[in-house]
């Protein structure tokens, strides 16, 4: 996909390549995993998020979503020195459902090797569930 190969460039601001703002999420990750959702992978790269999780019964992706991406921000553009108003995270987020278990495998492989894909050699902000 182009867009991957854009992210993989490393455009954009890539606040997330900064170690004190990657642990903000990764914290907020491992924080809400067991209450909405039940995580299996993520991977926080310096210019996005991927993240492979099973939602829990009634909860919405879109309210989960906005509820990290809420959280995080603030904490982030605090510790940046930025405004509350600057946009840290784009409106719009890419989803896909998981068809099977080799979609499952495959999709987590996917996420835990994108920063080696990335050039990214011991990147230590990778997780996946045992």
């Amino acid at each position: 996909m182009r867009l991957d190969a854009y992210l993989d460039q490393g455009r954009g601001a890539c606040h997330l390549s900064r170690p004190p703002v990657a642990r903000i999420v990764a914290e907020n990750l491992r924080h809400l995993d067991g209450v909405r959702h039940e995580l299996l992978a993520w991977c926080i790269m310096p210019n996005h998020v991927h993240t492979v999780m099973q939602l829990f019964v009634g909860q919405d992706l879109h309210r989960v979503l906005h509820s990290w991406k809420s959280f995080t921000s603030k904490k982030a553009l605090r510790f940046l020195g930025c405004s509350a108003g600057t946009a840290f995270w784009q409106k719009e987020y890419f989803d896909r459902l998981i068809r099977d278990e080799e979609d499952l495998r495959d999709t987590i492989q996917y996420v835990v090797n994108n920063p080696l894909k990335a050039g990214l050699k011991d990147w230590p902000w990778v997780w996946r569930k045992d």
